[in-house]
């Protein structure tokens, strides 16, 4: 069947290669505390730019926030001369908290998330017994992306994928020639991301990947995390369509859909609960903003015991 949102973003690939329209520039800060990649990435010719999957840093036995990792990226921004357009985040993140409001304030720039984003605030508004004041519309956003929307980053052409299964509400940002494409897949040697939150679905994981690794075999992938596999020193955070349809782990050319589910399924039940997902999605599901202050003007994360 036709994928015409495919076939935009391998047009506009194309057209980066033909060299019809420049190149993203891509400048990576890698949060270790949260193994975490958050990417500026920027037009060369106009200096407009996205920084998509910022961190806010939390101390979790604290519960205190601070800006370090942000302002790491104000500075390079600046001084780089670079206008900020987006705010990008590609899902709302069981992980870490987004400092999407606060680069907002130093730098501007629109904030955008996947129009399912609705589903997660539903699902978690429920979780964690948000109330009639947490808006589940979306608003919290100033744009809800759907499948096959294209914007311009500057003069380099961007197509918005949905790739759903990690959540509801997964997004790959392909600009020119490179995607963005958030906890859908990981380096080769570590393989892909767990697909049993709320909302997650193994299935419609494997579809999903599926779907971006029929991009040309050139396409620079850049990831939104990284663990280091057995036996690698190193942090990695790029990877190539080709490289993942050769050698993931999990995905590879070859593999069946119900291969994957079942591997999938089985690794999932393995698995602990991050350790900072009680805080980042009440935050991230408000767009990065805290929960709403109480009567004494403070606000609150909540636990729901036996809950998840």
């Amino acid at each position: 069947m036709r994928d015409a949102a495919i076939e935009a973003a391998t047009a506009q690939i194309r057209r980066v290669q033909n060299g019809e329209v420049p190149s993203p520039v891509v400048c990576t800060f890698f949060d270790e505390a949260t193994n975490t990649a958050s990417h500026v990435v920027h037009c060369p010719v106009t200096r407009r730019a996205a920084i998509i999957d910022s961190v806010l840093d939390y101390d979790a036995a604290a519960g205190r926030t601070s800006n370090g990792s942000a302002q790491v990226i104000v500075d390079y921004v600046r001084r780089e001369g670079l206008t900020v357009d987006w705010q990008l985040e590609t899902h709302a993140h069981a992980d870490h908290l987004s400092a999407a409001p606060w680069l907002q304030e130093q730098l501007g720039g629109k904030l955008g998330i996947g129009a399912d984003i609705i589903r997660v605030q539903n699902v978690f508004g429920k979780i964690f017994n948000a109330g009639t004041r947490f808006a589940r519309d979306g608003s919290q956003f100033d744009r809800l992306f759907k499948d096959g929307e294209t914007f311009l980053l500057g003069e380099i052409p961007v197509t918005v994928l949905h790739v759903p299964g990690h959540t509801p509400a997964d997004m790959a940002f392909v600009i020119g020639s490179s995607a963005f494409v958030g906890d859908t897949i990981f380096m080769p040697d570590f393989g892909t991301a767990r697909a049993d939150f709320p909302g997650g679905d193994a299935r419609q994981l494997f579809q999903s990947i599926r779907r971006l690794l029929s991009l040309p075999p050139e396409t620079r992938l850049f990831l939104c995390h990284d663990y280091k596999a057995p036996g690698r020193d190193d942090y990695a955070w790029l990877t190539t369509v080709a490289l993942e349809r050769e050698c993931n782990i999990h995905v590879h050319d070859g593999i069946s859909e119900d291969e994957f589910v079942s591997m999938r399924t089985t690794r999932d039940a393995t698995l602990a609960m991050p350790k900072l997902l009680m805080p980042s999605v009440q935050v991230n599901m408000r767009g990065g903003h805290m929960p709403e202050p109480e009567a004494d003007g403070i606000s609150y994360i909540k636990i729901p015991v036996n809950r998840l």
